[in-house]
């Protein structure tokens, strides 16, 4: 990749945590990087595609770098300190900004939402394969919709960020709820084997009401 068209991709992540989305424009993208607008247009063809690059690039790069993390993780209690130390590190970084107001962009910006749901995916895609991991033989894997799960807990942080934003200790509080559903997760999985068999029947059974 040139120089040029690295710079636009921070340029416009730079401009989206500095302005928001609702003021970014290849003016102000253009001006965090250092380069002439009409480069924008030369390069990536429209701002939306260049938002849309910027932010998958971005975030596969950031899954990338937590790649270990998730791989090392052995309990969802651990999964879940991992994701609050993400959700920490990425929220001063700004990473975890550019993901929300690329979101709030794309429920009227359609060329923006199915790079942005890409963007999602690349996190939920590593959760569900931590939790499939975790989860494997236990009771809980037969009544949980992992993929639907991972997608939950990735939507989760990503909001967290807006809800800490206006009631901090409310988001604390959701971060703890967590920990406890966790904890209980556990719990289940630490039972006898006749009561994980009666445990599995008893889910059996409200599965096929």
């Amino acid at each position: 990749m040139s120089d040029t068209k690295q710079r636009l991709l921070d340029g416009a992540l730079a401009a989206l945590r500095e302005h928001g989305v609702t003021g970014v424009s290849a003016r102000t993208i253009a001006a965090a990087a250092g380069v002439n607008q009409a480069l924008v247009f030369y390069h990536y063809g429209s701002v939306d595609e260049l938002l849309g690059t910027a932010c998958e690039r971005a975030t596969r790069e950031r899954v990338a770098a937590y790649a270990d993390r998730f791989a090392a993780v052995g309990s969802l209690r651990e999964l879940l300190s991992v994701g609050r130390e993400l959700h920490e590190a990425e929220l001063a970084a700004g990473n975890v900004s550019v993901l929300a107001q690329m979101l709030a962009a794309a429920q009227t910006g359609e060329r923006l939402a199915p790079p942005t749901a890409a963007a999602l995916r690349m996190w939920s895609d590593e959760i569900e394969s931590v939790l499939r991991r975790l989860l494997a033989g236990s009771p809980v894997a037969e009544v949980a919709d992992l993929p639907g799960l991972a997608k939950a807990v990735a939507a989760a942080f990503v909001g967290l960020e807006l809800y800490e934003g206006v009631d901090h200790d409310g988001g604390q509080q959701a971060l703890a709820a967590l920990d406890q559903l966790a904890v209980l997760v556990e719990v289940v999985d630490e039972l006898g084997p006749l009561a994980r068999r009666a445990l599995r029947s008893k889910i059996r059974s409200h599965l096929k009401d």
